[in-house]
């Protein structure tokens, strides 16, 4: 026998992710770059490290050979990481044991006063800044290899 008015189970059977009607109309807290606008230095680090997911997924075609290189140990067991974030910027390849950034750049780069400011802010952070152009990667890749190495044994 069905009765004509709804049963209350009914609308206890809800969604749990509806939550209205029952005084829990609470919005989720808004994610970085989503939501409202952070204030100046709210939110940097949460900002930084989703930035850097970002380019870790869109890496440009020289650094994706590059990290082919150097990734899993495979350059003379030397463990990098990729667009890791040091501090406020966030650096292409770090081996952080031995305190050696490598920069993979374009002409954009070229006498750059941003990078001058970055590159002094690292170095006073204790790590070594090796900047490769784009083009290098692509035709002296064996060079490139040769000067990471050389690099990452001045410190050994």
């Amino acid at each position: 026998m069905m009765a004509s008015d709804p049963s209350p189970t009914i609308a206890a059977r809800r969604s749990p992710l509806s939550r209205k009607g029952r005084g829990l109309d609470v919005q989720p807290s808004p994610l970085a770059g989503e939501g409202r606008a952070l204030a100046r230095g709210e939110g940097a680090a949460t900002s930084t490290l989703a930035f850097a997911k970002k380019l870790r997924r869109e890496m440009t075609d020289a650094e994706t050979k590059l990290w082919q290189e150097l990734r899993a140990h495979r350059f003379e067991n030397y463990k990098f990481k990729r667009q890791q974030p040091i501090g406020k910027y966030i650096a292409d390849f770090v081996c952080l044991k031995h305190r050696l950034i490598v920069e993979v750049d374009g002409s954009q780069h070229d006498d750059s006063q941003h990078d001058k400011i970055r590159d002094a802010w690292l170095a006073s952070q204790g790590f070594r800044i090796l900047r490769v152009w784009n083009n290098a990667v692509w035709t002296e890749m064996d060079g490139v290899l040769i000067s990471i190495l050389a690099a990452l044994r001045e410190t050994q």
